[in-house]
């Protein structure tokens, strides 16, 4: 009884560091969010940010639930100001866990550099493959009914990067799909750049948990 009560008590504030670790890092992430901004290549819909980043170093030091969890508590934050009624964060959620579940999985089997290039770059793949479910199922289909912006008005503004682009499925593939592996790629390469320094930090933390 008394070893129980000792491993409880020491596994407390450990599970509470790592909470806190986990909401500083959301609230970090929804920061991120709002700062998005356009790039000249892609239309005018679409807007890079950086807000998977503290998801998927999150998923290399705890693990992939920790990053899940990270995109869960950003996206309900982002609610309170919504502009697609809930469609974007439902689709930015379901894109931020096919990158983080997938990477975090493979880095926590065998973590060297070699294994989270690999993990990041299946990481891009799953996250483009969900961009391209969730736009044609879920954000196109309910955000042109929420917003009332008909799909030939989002063509339109794809036209103007890429004129041959004339119906739903061109959207997705030549011009949405493109944008979320290049966001991939600068997601990962930002990570693999910042994980390293941050590693010891966490890692101190992560031995706590």
């Amino acid at each position: 009884m008394k070893t129980s009560t000792t491993t409880n008590q020491l596994a407390a504030p450990s599970n509470t560091r790592r909470l806190v670790t986990i909401a500083v890092a959301s609230a970090v992430s929804f920061v991120l969010m709002l700062l998005e901004f356009h790039l000249p290549i892609a239309p005018d819909f679409i807007k890079l940010d950086f807000s998977d980043l503290p998801s998927v170093i999150l998923a290399f030091t705890f693990g992939p639930l920790a990053g899940a969890c990270t995109e869960l508590i950003k996206n309900l934050l982002h609610l309170f100001i919504t502009k697609t009624g809930g469609v974007g964060e439902l689709s930015n959620f379901l894109l931020g866990c096919a990158f983080v579940i997938p990477a975090g999985l493979i880095y926590k089997k065998h973590k060297t550099r070699k294994t989270a290039l690999l993990a990041m770059l299946v990481g891009t793949l799953c996250f483009s493959i969900m961009g391209i479910l969730s736009n044609y199922y879920i954000m196109f289909p309910f955000y042109t009914k929420v917003s009332g912006i008909p799909m030939e008005a989002i063509i339109g503004m794809c036209q103007k990067i890429l004129p041959f682009v004339d119906n739903q499925w061109k959207v997705i593939l030549l011009s949405v799909t493109p944008f979320n592996l290049l966001k991939g790629i600068l997601v990962s390469v930002v990570t693999f750049l910042l994980y390293k320094r941050l590693s010891p930090i966490l890692h101190g933390i992560s031995k706590h948990a």
